[in-house]
């Protein structure tokens, strides 16, 4: 039995007219890319399985590519989150109508912006290195070495609090300079939870297109003065994924 079609969306733009987007595969075959509209807003969408679409790669990129492609020629979109389908496009429409307020204030607010993503992650021997120049937790280290697993239980719960005391003012001395010196030349700045031990700053700047140059020459220069200790991982453009919060509700119109 062939599964029903229903409307996935993958971002809103401002528009009063349908605008061409040319296809886009997914779920396993070619699939235009067209507009619902509602006053002078869009969504951007194509017709898809009605289904719970699993977040794996493939599909990730797929999603993430046609909202690059509509930032291409669009100054102001606001994406939408993975894996939203909709049974039909009157529904899609009751959407954007109740997304409507909200729209009209974001629109402005992302016209001609992009996010761009900076994480920062410690070489492993260099934070070694500063491990073990902090005389308190090398002495902490020590006397766990020295006890029995249990006479070292309470030991070792001083350590790893010691240790996250250590790593947390590695970070704020990364946010203090890294993140505070792009926070300046953004409209708006994140430093979103880190992930994993070495990861020092997990950042999202929300710049103007057009200080795009400036703001990678920054990044440039930041990199150089912190390249023998850090890896930066630079990512983007992006729509402004950190900077918005809808939610996506197809409301009782009766």
């Amino acid at each position: 039995m062939a599964e029903e079609n229903g409307v996935y969306v993958f971002c809103c733009i401002q528009a009063e007219s349908a605008k061409d987007f040319g296809s886009v595969h997914f779920e396993g075959e070619d699939r235009p890319v067209f507009t619902v509209h509602y006053e002078d807003a869009a969504m951007v969408a194509v017709e898809a399985p009605i289904k719970i679409y699993h977040p794996k790669k493939e599909n990730l990129m797929t999603h993430q590519q046609v909202i690059s492609k509509v930032m291409e020629s669009e100054s102001s979109v606001v994406p939408i989150s993975f894996g939203n389908v909709f049974q039909t496009r009157m529904d899609t429409e009751v959407l954007l109508k109740n997304l409507y307020p909200q729209l009209v204030k974001l629109f402005p607010e992302v016209r001609n912006k992009i996010e761009i993503g900076l994480k920062v992650v410690g070489k492993k021997d260099w934070l070694e290195n500063q491990v073990q120049q902090n005389e308190k937790v090398m002495k902490q280290k020590q006397t766990v070495a020295n006890k029995t697993e249990a006479a070292g239980y309470f030991d070792r719960i001083k350590l790893g609090e010691m240790a996250q005391d250590f790593f947390k003012m590695l970070k704020q001395d990364v946010e203090g300079d890294v993140h505070a010196s792009l926070a300046k030349l953004a409209e708006s700045a994140k430093s979103n939870e880190t992930l994993g031990e070495k990861m020092l700053l997990n950042g999202a700047y929300l710049i103007d297109r057009d200080k795009e140059e400036a703001f990678d020459k920054k990044v440039n220069e930041l990199h150089e003065r912190w390249k023998d200790k850090v890896d930066f991982k630079y990512t983007g453009p992006w729509p402004a994924y950190n900077f918005i919060n809808i939610k996506l509700k197809v409301e009782e119109t009766t």
